[in-house]
């Protein structure tokens, strides 16, 4: 027994050494990995987890910020949408507006990498684009990005500085085309090497490089110190040492972590807990406006009502009328204050958004309720449809939008119905045209109004294009052509502002609002900028 004894007092010492051996171990790496102080690290949620680090990928915002951190492309997007110069320093487009011919910068380099030889790295040449872009097209990797390149004619380096790109067909927005992600540049030597596994073991010439990624859970960037950019004193950029993404799908345990400061940046503004954060006017509550900052702007998304055309004759919706009388019959400046505490503008001056330059303000509709019953009352007369009734079709994040132009309707003499369904069965029921009156939103790929305007192309119904409501209008079609013909700024938005006003006048859309990019972060947070295709930008941030 006392031989026993002995024994397990034995084994617990050697158990406790071994867990005191351990303990100490930890710290030790903890100290050499935590170099640089939380004042240095920026932290933000991700509500759904990144599913790839690849930019032939970059197809969803959760990709393409972290994305955006990583890797550089020809050119790039101000925060006004003004395309600048990126791995590209000058470029030069032929008069007939089909060839554009790309001068590169000789001191981009890759990420450091063991790949490389003994180097841990090289430059970044015109070759590289061409394999890029190649790799973006290419059938067995079957990027979601491939129709960037759709009106391309061939690319080619001519050299290792000179990277030329001839078009199809003149295309105006082409410039910001490419400063998508889709078209970042990467290394042959790192995708051959990884292969399926380059997802998750990214190598680009961005701000920030891969450092540990535990799908999830969380994702860590550390900062480039060969990155090529400077700031206008002639700093480098970045002045972060890391980034930190979690991965929280609840969120409102994110906006917990916010408040109690534990993440430096929150994104959104959330149903559960809107009225707890902002007032109905859109300013920060009372408690929050000297503790957070909030930055709002403009947002290259529409939201509406799409209104299927090819529909059955006994659709009222199938009359102008009818959809005239529901663009004018519900208050849109009380649904954003009420419903959306104020964020948003109402959609009272077209399809085209707000934060494009061809945006031009012009009359759309208004809240005219006499106006509507008296439309309403017309088509009854002239249909002998005594009792007109609409069913719009929504997913359960905007019921509250549609009960509320349910009842403003009804007002008029419209009887509606409102139909909820799962999201993936609202794309499948307004792609195949199954949905007289559906919900719909428009966030543009790039920043040019041909994005908003193709959506009423006659050449791109559905289901191979997104003309999802049939519109088809032989005036808009020919000024839709000549648009993207037009090398001239002026004149190209003027066609656009006219196409706009055929949208209008037809009505084959209810536009409800223009959306805004809403942003929360802490009040040490400084450069965290602001532009309405909501992309995160990191490299110019400060933490103090």
């Amino acid at each position: 027994m006392q031989i026993n004894h002995i024994i397990k007092i034995r084994e617990n010492k050697s158990k406790i050494f071994t867990l005191l051996l351990l303990f100490i171990v930890v710290c030790s790496c903890t100290k050499r990995e935590n170099k640089f102080t939380n004042s240095q690290v920026f932290r933000y949620n991700e509500h759904s987890n990144i599913t790839s680090l690849d930019p032939a990928f970059a197809k969803d915002q959760r990709n393409i910020w972290a994305i955006n951190q990583l890797y550089n492309g020809l050119v790039q997007l101000d925060d006004s949408l003004f395309v600048q110069p990126d791995i590209a320093k000058s470029w030069t487009i032929s008069e007939d507006g089909k060839t554009y011919k790309f001068i590169l910068r000789s001191n981009v380099k890759f990420h450091k990498h063991s790949l490389f030889g003994k180097d841990s790295t090289r430059n970044v040449v015109a070759n590289d684009f061409e394999y890029s872009f190649n790799r973006l097209l290419a059938k067995n990797v079957a990027s979601p990005g491939g129709w960037v390149l759709q009106n391309v004619k061939n690319f080619k380096a001519k050299n290792d500085s000179i990277f030329t790109i001839n078009l199809k067909q003149t295309f105006p927005p082409f410039l910001g085309l490419l400063a998508m992600k889709y078209c970042s540049v990467v290394p042959k030597e790192a995708v051959d090497y990884f292969g399926d596994k380059f997802r998750s073991n990214p190598i680009g010439t961005g701000p920030f490089k891969f450092k540990l990624w535990v799908e999830n859970t969380k994702l860590v960037l550390r900062k480039n110190s060969m990155y090529f950019e400077k700031d206008t004193e002639g700093n480098k950029l970045p002045y972060l040492e890391a980034v930190a993404i979690t991965f929280l799908p609840d969120k409102q345990s994110e906006f917990l972590q916010f408040v109690q400061g534990n993440i430096d940046f929150m994104k959104s503004l959330d149903a559960s807990y809107k009225d707890d954060i902002l007032n109905t006017d859109g300013t920060l509550k009372e408690k929050y406006a000297n503790k957070i900052i909030m930055q709002t702007g403009a947002y290259l998304n529409t939201e509406y009502l799409g209104i299927y055309l090819d529909g059955e004759n006994e659709y009222s919706t199938k009359s102008k009328l009818i959809r005239q009388a529901i663009n004018y019959g519900f208050d849109r400046k009380k649904m954003i204050k009420f419903l959306r505490n104020g964020i948003g503008t109402p959609a009272t001056s077209g399809f085209i958004p707000k934060g494009l330059p061809s945006f031009n303000n012009q009359k759309g509709y208004s809240y005219q309720p006499e106006k509507a019953t008296a439309l309403v009352l017309q088509y009854i007369k002239e249909s002998g449809n005594k009792n007109p009734e609409i069913t719009i079709t929504t997913n359960g994040n905007y019921l509250d939008l549609c009960e509320f132009i349910q009842r403003e309707l009804q007002n008029i003499g419209l009887s509606t119905k409102v139909d909820v369904i799962p999201p993936s069965t609202l794309r499948q029921g307004k792609a195949s045209g199954k949905l007289p009156v559906f919900r719909a939103s428009w966030i543009a790929d790039y920043p040019d109004a041909e994005n908003y305007l193709s959506l009423f192309y006659s050449k791109n119904f559905t289901p191979n294009g997104p003309n999802y409501t049939h519109f088809k209008n032989d005036n808009f079609d020919a000024l839709y052509e000549a648009s993207i013909k037009e090398t001239d700024v002026k004149k190209r938005y003027l066609l656009y502002q006219k196409m706009d006003s055929i949208i209008i006048q037809e009505a084959p859309v209810v536009p409800l609002y223009y959306d805004e990019v809403i942003r929360f972060s802490q009040k040490n947070i400084q450069g965290l900028g602001i532009n309405p295709i909501d992309l995160l930008n990191l490299k110019r941030v400060i933490k103090k």
